[in-house]
């Protein structure tokens, strides 16, 4: 059993629970089950919830059916759990963010503690590690429980990882929690060249350090040095001096960027929280890179005002788009905050969803722009697609991605230099980056980019190395206990 438990080990996942986080835990447990690891895979309830509902239709998934079972019947031994969060599944968490994440904070370890504890005493094989994602506060008081391998996975770029890892030489420098934060480059952090501080994550920026995310930011990076391992959705040629800076301080692989190479065909795992809108045809009869794709992800808010002032920015702007519009984007019960008469004056060229598969959307032809807000998982998308980006950062990372895509790489554009957006301002940014000249010298930068992506995936790329690396040492950890 020993040795069976080590060359299959049994491993518990959990992701945080929000759709930017489920998506890359998901394309995980899939690449680590086809390397014959037995996975374990918990959401909790209401995310399970809001995928069930979202499934229903066209994929029929049912609130008693789990998110794996197409991938069971093709050979991988995934299984699946729920667990309560401490909420009922009718609160809404998007529009108490703040409770929810308290909740996250005090109640959820107690839920996890009694699950994991009842799958470490009966299943076969035996659990071995715990793959928990880094923004959890608990993960090492469970390991140290129940004697699991702790194993950290981060699904946002490494410099993100290391600039709160490095919370104490941030204060102790007066780039954070002063009284007068310093507006001077940040260049004392270890494995980052230098950095300014209007490119730090929001909640560095924020005047006010004591939210309840603040806490759980304090507890959860304190936590993660305590990890065995840390598994990072990134590339390591973009991010060398970053990820080998943190690899002396623990172990850290660069296993990115963890999705499928073939994912507009579907992977039969349902993830997407809201039922997604078809746009195929109607793209379909746009012509190649006319379309821009607007989109501020599955978490983020933003105000009414930048709302109505992109619209009617695109509305100027005379541009082919789709725009998705979660209705609580403006974290209101206000879900009516387009301006009168928008919809009518956009009809022919304009396609306004609740939601869709970005994916699909994104790698059809007629994309030619992403009106993007800067999340992690949209970035690398839009890397694999060639499609080069608006940024418009609203939240927490996506300051810092902000500075890959303008700075760093010089695959995108800046949406704005002020706190306050305008229309004159979006339209004249969206027709800047839809024209071919903007576009061409955009996505020349895109492909050099999607090249290192490509060869780090390869059978003999950095990410591929390095995750076949993690799983021989995780084994050996095994062994060794």
């Amino acid at each position: 059993m020993a040795v069976e438990a080590n060359e299959h080990p049994h491993a518990i996942m959990i992701p945080y629970p929000f759709q930017g986080h489920v998506i890359p835990f998901v394309h995980l447990a899939m690449k680590l089950a086809s390397k014959g690891f037995t996975i374990t895979f918990i959401n909790t309830d209401y995310i399970h919830h809001q995928i069930s509902k979202a499934s229903q239709p066209p994929n029929t998934l049912t609130s008693d059916d789990d998110i794996f079972v197409q991938a069971r019947k093709s050979g991988l031994d995934i299984r699946y759990a729920t667990v309560t969060d401490g909420l009922p599944l009718g609160f809404d968490r998007s529009l108490n963010h703040d409770q929810y994440q308290d909740c996250l904070l005090q109640v959820f370890s107690a839920h996890i503690d009694e699950l994991v504890g009842k799958m470490v005493a009966s299943s076969d094989p035996p659990v071995k590690c715990l793959i928990a994602d880094t923004f959890y506060v608990w993960p090492s008081k469970i390991a140290e429980m129940y004697n699991l391998v702790n194993i950290s996975f981060w699904t946002e770029p490494a410099l993100v990882l290391t600039l709160y890892y490095h919370l104490d030489l941030l204060r102790e420098n007066g780039h954070f929690a002063s009284d007068d934060n310093r507006k001077d480059t940040i260049d004392y952090i270890p494995g980052v060249k230098a950095i300014q501080p209007t490119d730090l994550m929001s909640y560095l920026q924020a005047t006010d350090i004591t939210t309840v995310v603040h806490r759980i930011i304090y507890k959860a990076f304190e936590d993660v040095k305590r990890a065995d391992f840390i598994l990072c959705n990134t590339v390591q040629e973009l991010e060398q001096e970053t990820i080998s800076a943190l690899h002396q301080k623990q172990p850290t692989y660069a296993i990115g960027f963890v999705f499928p190479t073939d994912f507009t065909k579907s992977n039969n795992v349902a993830t997407s929280l809201w039922s997604e809108s078809d746009c195929t045809e109607w793209l379909k009869a746009k012509p190649n890179g006319s379309v821009l794709y607007v989109s501020f992800g599955s978490y983020a808010h933003t105000s009414k005002h930048d709302i109505v002032e992109i619209a009617y920015g695109l509305l100027h702007s005379g541009v082919n788009f789709i725009w998705v519009l979660r209705p609580d984007i403006i974290s209101s019960n206000d879900t009516d905050f387009l301006p009168v008469g928008f919809e009518d004056g956009v009809k022919d060229r304009g396609l306004i969803v609740p939601w869709c598969h970005q994916l699909g959307v994104i790698s059809q032809p007629s994309i030619g722009g992403f009106l993007t807000h800067c999340g992690w998982n949209s970035i690398l998308e839009s890397i694999w697609c060639s499609v080069p980006l608006i940024c418009f950062p609203l939240l927490t990372d996506q300051f810092t991605n902000r500075k890959f895509v303008v700075d760093d790489w010089r695959i995108g554009i800046n949406l704005c230099d002020r706190e306050s957006i305008t229309r004159d301002e979006v339209k004249e940014r969206v027709n800047h980056l839809m024209s071919k000249s903007t576009s061409d010298e955009l996505r020349k930068e895109i492909k050099k980019v999607r090249r290192t992506l490509e060869n780090a995936l390869s059978i003999d790329g950095s990410s591929e190395k390095n995750f076949n690396q993690f799983l021989v040492d995780v084994k050996a950890e095994i062994r060794r206990r």
